[in-house]
């Protein structure tokens, strides 16, 4: 199968009244195994920790593996659906991922794991970039 995407983007969040680890592995939920995960520290309004897990896939079969973890969820209809409303101008595909469900090896729409797709598309259209989105959730 053709990977219609430049990359995939995997953020969340680690507060500090949350377990990193298993916040790390509802992450992992989406990638590759052994796929190096970005960390980094900040601070919240509040004075409280707050650690940044992300990470960038960007080759054709770890794409593969994030869309079919996508795919395996109970929302995917909804993800086709509401294509029209997730993919914005500059071809990028958006969804936000439900963090607990994440971390019990389920796939779902909620909050918590933001999802970026930068979408191929040819010419680099919104409406290109929603039909190609479409199959790849196929």
């Amino acid at each position: 199968m053709s990977v219609p995407f430049h990359y995939v983007d995997l953020r969340t969040f680690c507060y500090d009244t949350e377990d990193e680890a298993r916040v790390e592995r509802a992450l992992r939920h989406f990638l590759p195994e052994e796929f190096e995960v970005q960390r980094a520290e900040s601070t919240g309004h509040n004075g409280d920790r707050i650690v940044v897990l992300s990470a960038r896939v960007e080759n054709a079969d770890g794409i593969r593996h994030v869309l079919d973890r996508l795919r395996d969820g109970a929302d995917v209809d909804r993800l086709r659906e509401e294509l029209d409303q997730r993919v914005n101008e500059n071809c990028a595909f958006m969804a936000h991922l439900d963090k607990q469900a994440a971390f019990g090896g389920e796939s779902r729409l909620g909050e918590g794991i933001s999802f970026r797709a930068k979408v191929e598309a040819y010419p680099a259209t919104r409406e290109a970039a929603v039909e190609n989105a479409r199959e790849a959730l196929a």
